[in-house]
């Protein structure tokens, strides 16, 4: 809570007020996350109200406006939508499907397949907030590895069969 209140922006090292560390890669990236949604506005409605402070909510309208490393939440995602939207963004970009409450289980295995980082059913926005928040966390532990896909199953192939 301390580091909370005494947090400034223009951190100088090693000052009473400082929250910087001084070793390498320690230290939070500059940056706000950005959430970028794609789809029906309608399933995203009340989600800025849920979200961080600092997070932002755009409306890009189609792929070509999605940026690297944004969050994209993919609304009423098909397989074919999630399929596109992983071919046409960058690894570091991460994809949110968000299905209707009551979407088929091979809906949400075919999105995940296809290339989505996670997959959430409908429901309030709060639940979708957190997932989101989740998601940064993890795109974030991939950039301290330097490995986008550090963290994704994406060897799932070479495991060996159960007995």
């Amino acid at each position: 809570m301390l580091l909370q209140l005494n947090l400034n922006e223009t951190n100088r090292m090693l000052m009473p007020n400082s929250t910087s560390v001084p070793l390498p890669n320690l230290n939070p990236r500059p940056g706000r996350p950005v959430v970028a949604v794609l789809g029906y506005e309608g399933r995203v409605a009340g989600l800025a109200q849920h979200l961080p402070l600092g997070w932002s909510l755009r409306h890009p309208g189609d792929l070509g406006g999605a940026l690297d490393a944004e969050i994209v939440v993919v609304s009423g995602a098909t397989v074919k939508d999630v399929g596109a939207a992983r071919a046409a963004l960058p690894a570091t970009t991460r994809i949110v499907a968000l299905v209707d409450d009551a979407a088929a289980g091979a809906l949400v295995a075919g999105v995940l397949t296809a290339g989505a980082d996670l997959c959430v059913r409908g429901g309030p926005p709060a639940i979708l907030a957190s997932h989101l928040v989740a998601c940064r966390r993890r795109q974030q532990q991939a950039e301290r590895r330097d490995d986008p896909a550090a963290d994704r199953w994406h060897d799932v192939q070479d495991l060996p069969p159960r007995p």
